[in-house]
């Protein structure tokens, strides 16, 4: 409605800047006052987790290692570890090991662990269960590892030889076999995560850094596994079912794998004494790079067959060779992105990938082969050099049996842009490095450069020294430039490669197809979508069809969230099916489904999904047959309704085509009035506007004066049943400047006269965003919740700008009936997304001045 329909109040300046203040203080308060109330409930709901948070804190101030690593005292003392426990009869130290943090840096970590993840255990399976799995898992995985420890240090096992002296302090032991134990009793989709995610980062640490903290944790985690499922059966909370995992899902689940594969290398590149099977695969990405000129002097001397891989090696010295080294474990860390989106392309390269890790982790078995001795037994190195090679190529493996989940391709043009986009950028560097090197040749050592020379080292300029090793004979060009160009052109092209990989997985074919418009008003006409359903046929909508063309979901992506626009426009009986065969297309497409402003109808379907509801606002309906404006809930309407009678108002139920010119003309610029005085930006998606008016299938209802001046202006959308009309949804509401007090009151109830003389069964006031259906007498309000405090914390937030709570009241002088709508969605992890494409779908454009004029409007 008009900013001109708001009376002034006649305040003056200074009791109104006054009121304004102490207005914001009496909201920072009520703020304070909210958040501290969540803090203290939140507090209460888990107090083994802020409890353990707090001793952790209070023993690391006491022992010293909140400023610095355990002293050996307190290693002695309280440590678990074989010299602790078994040999110096330290019985308690598997329990104070689990209390006390080994460094600050451990410390951050474990607090945050206590209150994140214990938090997560206590909530699903309760306090008293959390506490005392906590304490005996981790206790069971500490003793079972030591166990291990001197079992296999008693038959010469390398690692638990070489760990034999290692103590732990490590609240997380206990931690992640609470959190896996509690995953029993979480619903299928975190059931799965929490166990394909906690293990899969368990599992790096003990593959790639391999102490004996490491391999308590995991040995906690499997512990927990089976405990938890145990617990669950006899509380009789575990389903026995099996859940199926869907497209979406799975795909998850395998790029978290990838990704946290990727990150392993880095774990033995920190941790300089990594024992894990694959410390060596680590090793290869920070090979210590020798000086080039010692090597060269060497050699000069004396050439062994170690003196070419020696001047590989020096030959990648430098910032943009180090860069280079590390671009496989940067592509799998991008190519996980496409994996979690379904791409067909992320999938093949990463298993190329894969492959070429296995590939390096043979020769890296086969180099600490050459160069050990320690004497080490022939199957044990066999064994880490097995694993060296098994887990990459385990992993393409499981990649290539799990490719039908990845068949999203990018349309052709999106294509034909990156082959474009990749080809030029190589060819543009290779012919600007080839030309600085012939250039500058005779700056080559050990020789000058010829052309062949050039070219056969081109791979070095740009593959990772980690995939070449010693191969060929490289030469060192000393001339600065030059220098600079071949370190640089590999980490420069493989920069322009993963930009242009991003943008093609971001493309998106178009899925509307000629002549879905139309079915999709035949469909609408023969009933389905509700009272919001023409709102499908809005410019901007994308269509998805049900195989056997009767039913339809109209919908649109915003950064890989599909929203839908209303119910689903099916037969009541296809509703179901209807609304699990989107779900099973928008999974096959990798975009995450959101059914916005469905109706209570459809909940039970979403229970079934086990699906995520939550209320978005609230429906107002008159019902024309009953429609009387009788009685004192009706004075005001009447009173509005009887004085534009009596000044002369006339009503007109039209169509924009039958509008004449000069009636056109004052529907446009009353419109481009109340958009110049608001200075924000137009909403959309759910909100018609000027465009969705000319639909030849939308009736407009239109207040005149006696002058025969355009008064208001109303639009109205129809809902269908076998090819009749028999509802209408307001949708566009605009008033002149000077036109009558009340006029949309007038306008509003002489169109529920006129549905009602035409048999219309229902008249919707349409939705009104975040708002809260007023109780019944002597209904109380259900408790509020996070979701509810978000929910009022927008519509606060916003009222300033789009006055929804002021609309809502609006509608409320109609004496409506209320129904909730709802939006429901599948990954509750995904709600910031989802708030954020909702968002955009709401306001699509938002110019820099119309984006200060919101800020400044809501500051306020």
């Amino acid at each position: 409605m008009s900013s001109s329909e708001t009376p002034g109040t006649g305040t003056p300046p200074t009791a109104t800047g006054t009121t304004s203040t102490e207005s914001r203080r009496s909201r920072t308060a009520a703020r304070l006052a909210g958040f501290q109330t969540s803090a203290v409930r939140f507090v209460r709901g888990t107090p083994v987790s802020f409890g353990l948070a707090a001793i952790i804190l209070v023993l690391a101030v006491l022992t010293g290692t909140a400023t610095g690593p355990a002293s050996t005292a307190v290693q002695e003392q309280w440590a678990a570890g074989f010299a602790t426990t078994v040999e110096a009869g330290h019985w308690w130290t598997p329990l104070s090991a689990l209390v006390i943090a080994w460094d600050p840096f451990q410390l951050v970590f474990a607090v945050l662990g206590a209150v994140g993840l214990l938090g997560v255990a206590e909530r699903l399976m309760g306090s008293r269960r959390t506490l005392w799995t906590f304490l005996v898992l981790g206790v069971a995985g500490t003793l079972v590892g030591i166990g291990l420890q001197a079992i296999g240090a008693a038959i010469g096992e390398l690692w638990a030889i070489t760990v034999e002296l290692d103590l732990t302090l490590d609240p997380f032991v206990g931690i992640v076999g609470a959190l896996l134990a509690a995953s029993a009793f979480a619903l299928p989709l975190w059931r799965r995560r929490i166990r394909v995610i906690t293990i899969g980062f368990i599992l790096m640490f003990v593959l790639y850094n391999g102490d004996t903290t490491d391999v308590y944790r995991l040995i906690a985690a499997m512990l927990g596994l089976v405990l938890g499922r145990v617990l669950a059966r006899a509380l009789g909370r575990q389903r026995t079912r099996w859940n199926r995992s869907s497209h979406q899902e799975t795909r998850t689940l395998l790029a978290a794998t990838i990704s946290v594969s990727a990150i392993g290398p880095l774990i033995s590149i920190i941790s300089p004494n990594a024992i894990g099977l694959l410390s060596y695969l680590g090793n290869v990405f920070s090979d210590t790079v020798p000086d080039y000129d010692e090597v060269m002097g060497r050699c000069a001397a004396s050439f062994t067959d170690e003196c070419n891989r020696e001047i590989a090696i020096a030959s990648q010295a430098g910032t943009g060779s180090l860069v280079l080294t590390f671009v496989p474990l940067v592509l799998l860390v991008v190519a996980a992105i496409g994996l979690r989106n379904g791409r067909r392309f992320a999938l093949i390269l990463t298993i190329v990938v894969k492959f070429a890790l296995a590939v390096i982790g043979a020769f890296a078995f086969v180099y600490a082969l050459r160069f050990d001795q320690n004497g080490t037994d022939l199957w044990e190195i066999l064994l880490w050099g097995a694993a060296a090679l098994v887990v990459p190529l385990a992993l393409a493996l499981l990649l290539i049996a799990q490719r039908r989940h990845f068949q999203v391709r990018a349309p052709r043009d999106a294509r034909r842009e990156f082959v474009f986009t990749v080809f030029f950028a190589f060819v543009v560097l290779l012919i600007g490095e080839l030309l600085i090197g012939w250039i500058n040749r005779a700056t080559f050592l050990p020789e000058p450069a010829g052309l062949a020379t050039l070219l056969s080292d081109v791979p070095r300029r740009f593959l990772p020294g980690v995939f070449l090793g010693s191969l060929g004979s490289p030469t060192f060009p000393t001339d600065g430039l030059t220098v600079f160009a071949f370190e640089w052109v590999g980490p420069i092209f493989w920069a322009v490669f993963l930009l242009a990989m991003l943008r093609l997985f971001a493309a998106t074919g178009p899925t509307t197809h000629q002549g879905d418009g139309a079915r999709i008003r035949q469909l609408l006409k023969q009933g389905g979508g509700g009272t919001m359903g023409f709102m499908a046929t809005w410019p901007g909508n994308d269509y998805w069809f049900a195989e056997d063309g009767r039913s339809a979901v109209a919908y649109r992506v915003i950064n890989g969230i599909a929203i839908t626009m209303s119910d689903p426009i099916a037969p009541g009986s296809d509703g179901r099916s209807t609304i699990r065969g989107f779900a099973e297309f928008c999974d096959a497409n990798s975009w995450i489904p959101v059914f916005y402003s469905v109706h209570e109808q459809y909940l039970p379907v979403f229970a079934e999904l086990d699906w995520q509801v939550m209320s978005v606002g609230e429906e107002t309906l008159m019902h024309p047959p009953t429609f009387e404006l009788t009685g004192k809930p009706w004075q005001k309407v009447r009173q509005a309704l009887n004085r534009g009678i009596k000044e002369g108002l006339t009503t007109l139920w039209t169509t924009w085509d039958e509008l004449p010119l000069a009636m056109v003309n004052e529907i446009t610029s009353i419109s481009e009035q109340w958009v110049a005085e608001k200075e924000l930006p137009e909403m959309g998606f759910t909100l018609g506007a000027m465009e969705e008016l000319k639909d030849p299938e939308v009736a407009l209802m239109l207040a005149i004066g006696p002058d025969g001046r355009l008064q208001a202006i109303t639009s109205w959308l129809p809902s269908y049943r076998d090819g009749r009309v028999v509802g209408w949804t307001i949708d566009f509401m605009r008033r002149a400047d000077g036109s009558l007090n009340g006029v949309m009151e007038f306008l509003i109830a002489s169109a529920a006269l006129h549905m009602r003389e035409t048999g219309v069964e229902v008249l919707s006031l349409s939705g009104a965003p975040l708002a809260t259906k007023p109780l019944r007498p002597g209904e109380t309000p259900p408790p509020a919740t996070a979701m509810t405090r978000l929910m009022d914390f927008l519509a606060k937030t916003l009222e300033p700008a789009y006055g929804f709570s002021s609309l809502f009241r609006f509608k409320a002088k109609f004496n409506p009936t209320y129904e909730t709508i709802y939006m429901t969605y599948s990954d509750p992890l995904a709600l910031p997304i989802i708030g954020t494409a909702v968002g955009k779908a709401y306001l699509p454009d938002v110019s820099p001045k119309e984006a200060i004029a919101l800020v400044r409007t809501l500051s306020r």
